[in-house]
């Protein structure tokens, strides 16, 4: 073979490989020779490349596909040692180390970090000269070499007592001829012998193959997860734009994204119960997550005078300011006419016990007045429920009237009527049924979206959280046989939120007992999951979740004693 010497070392524009031996992708070439017969290595090899290039096409884990990658390389060319570079930021990453002989296994899927510092793009370092001039390289022995900076390998064999000898660096270009990055391999070994030997001819053209495949596979994967990060900003700028269009309901789609997810998890951990049998895939937890994100996007036609209607009598503002003005007209004429029959008796001659009578009858009006008015006050808040006496009196108030320029009007309307005896809550039928409406819309909404594979059942999982397992919910008044695991999930998720929010202003603030009480009759009332509600309850799922998603400076949420 021959040896690769400095001044050989051409320029960007010169056609170089090393025996350093140059590469076969349209430089010059080594010398020709007659092709090998197609023996069985040759179709093994062949075999084997291909079930590599359709592994490799359908991994979309960039982790997973980087370690993948360079396993293959090693093993086609029976590589001891590698590791995997990406161009990025104008130089090289390491995404990956792999030695056979020192078990060390750095990168990838392994949760351990590389730890080392990317590498410049100076032609002194084999592989940054690799990636700039897309050039293989291959080197008999790396102590030998004078073409490159190697100190830092000899600084590792120093360190662990390996030897770095022969040597292949291949750069990946993708299906635009782009370079994305470089594959170095470390110590050719023979199958036979274990001795390490110099890359063959045969591993030169597999690992730039290999490269290759790599680099088209990275690619793809790389634009599938900008289409999937655009796709995931594109929601949560939807879903916070809902969020910001109440003032009180600010994190509750991101809450119930991540809550929901959190449950799910829980689920999928489970090895005994109801749940031993429950597994998610990642493509599954993707579609709740995003399903979470997109349960309310329908709200965005619901007007904000009934998604944030405080008390009863609020549209754009709260009529009992009305109310209240209205009883004090009435006091004020009860007190004008007071004073005009206590002046007529006056003139008739009447003596003070006949002008104390009026004052008094006076007095007792306007006790009646003003303890009509504090209770109309108390029925516009929605936090009693109110008691069949207290619509009865509701009734008799508004039956009552008084003049005013000469015109009889009632103390209450029929408008305030109809919404002060709202029962439960601060939403008539009307508003609640387009409260409801939102469902509705959010499916029609997402049938527009292509959702497509692992995320096709998005639209009937987001539209579905309303619906009760005894067909009490709504919009189509499902049944348990028809809500699937994933909807139950999220009708959980979402309830146990609206429950737990401290700034809803048509509820008081509510203890973790009261929540989990509330949560526990659903269950046994057969509108959500009870097997869900008792996993939340026995695992505390509720305060991780809390303690997880609290703000910092927040104090912690159910704490124990």
């Amino acid at each position: 073979m021959r040896t690769f010497r400095k001044e050989t070392i051409p320029s960007q524009e010169d056609n170089l490989v090393s025996k350093t031996t140059r590469n076969n992708q349209g430089d010059e070439k080594t010398p020709a020779t007659s092709p090998p017969s197609m023996d069985e290595d040759r179709r093994v090899q062949i075999s084997r490349l291909t079930e590599i290039g359709i592994a490799l096409s359908a991994e979309l884990d960039l982790d997973a596909l980087v370690e993948k990658a360079l396993q293959y390389a090693r093993e086609l060319t029976h590589a001891d040692a590698g590791t995997l570079y990406l161009l990025q930021d104008g130089a090289l990453h390491y995404k990956i180390i792999q030695n056979e002989s020192l078990g060390i296994f750095r990168g990838g899927t392994t949760g351990e970090k590389v730890g080392f510092e990317p590498v410049a793009l100076e032609k002194t370092n084999v592989s940054a000269y690799a990636a700039l001039l897309g050039r293989t390289v291959r080197i008999e022995d790396v102590y030998k070499s004078e073409e490159f900076d190697f100190s830092g390998p000899r600084r590792f064999d120093e360190a662990t007592g390996y030897r770095a000898r022969s040597m292949l660096v291949v750069p990946m270009k993708n299906h635009e001829k782009a370079v994305i990055g470089v594959v170095q391999l470390i110590n050719a070994t023979d199958p036979e012998t274990g001795q390490v030997v110099g890359f063959s001819d045969d591993a030169v053209h597999l690992a730039e193959a290999m490269a290759s495949q790599a680099a088209v596979a990275i690619t793809n994967a790389g634009l599938v997860e900008e289409i999937r990060n655009l796709f995931n900003s594109l929601v949560k700028v939807l879903a916070t734009a809902i969020d910001r269009k109440s003032h009180y309901t600010g994190n509750h789609v991101q809450r119930v994204a991540e809550f929901n997810v959190m449950i799910a998890k829980a689920i999928h951990d489970k090895t005994a119960g109801p749940f031993a049998d429950v597994r998610f895939s990642d493509g599954e937890l993707e579609e709740m997550r995003l399903a979470g994100w997109l349960h309310d996007v329908g709200k965005i036609t619901t007007p904000v005078s009934v998604m944030d209607k405080s008390t009863k009598l609020e549209t754009v503002f709260d009529r009992i300011g009305l109310i209240e003005t209205r009883f004090a007209l009435v006091r004020r004429l009860k007190e004008i006419g007071s004073l005009e029959r206590k002046a007529r008796l006056m003139q008739d001659g009447a003596g003070e016990e006949a002008l104390q009578r009026v004052d008094d009858e006076l007095a007792r009006e306007i006790e009646v007045l003003e303890g009509d008015l504090r209770f109309v006050v108390r029925c516009n808040q929605p936090g009693e429920f109110l008691a069949d006496e207290d619509l009865e009196r509701l009734r008799e108030i508004a039956q009552r009237t008084y003049l005013e320029d000469g015109a009889e009007k009632p103390c209450l309307t029929e408008d305030e009527v109809r919404n002060l005896t709202i029962r439960k809550g601060t939403l008539t039928c009307e508003e609640i049924e387009v409260m409801r409406e939102h469902v509705v819309t959010t499916a029609r909404m997402l049938e527009q979206v292509p959702f497509r594979g692992r995320l096709s059942d998005v639209p009937r999982i987001a539209s579905q959280h309303h619906e009760k397992l005894n067909g009490a919910g709504y919009p189509r008044g499902l049944k348990a046989a028809n809500i699937s695991l994933q909807s139950r999930i999220l009708a959980v998720a979402d309830l146990y939120e609206a429950l737990s929010a401290k700034d809803r202003p048509y509820k008081k603030p509510m203890t973790e007992d009261q929540i989990l009480s509330i949560l526990q009759r659903a269950a046994d009332n057969d509108e959500i999951d009870r097997d869900i509600v008792g996993l939340l309850i026995e695992d505390r799922l509720h305060r991780r979740f809390e303690e997880a998603y609290r703000p910092t400076d927040a104090p912690r949420p159910f704490a124990d004693g």
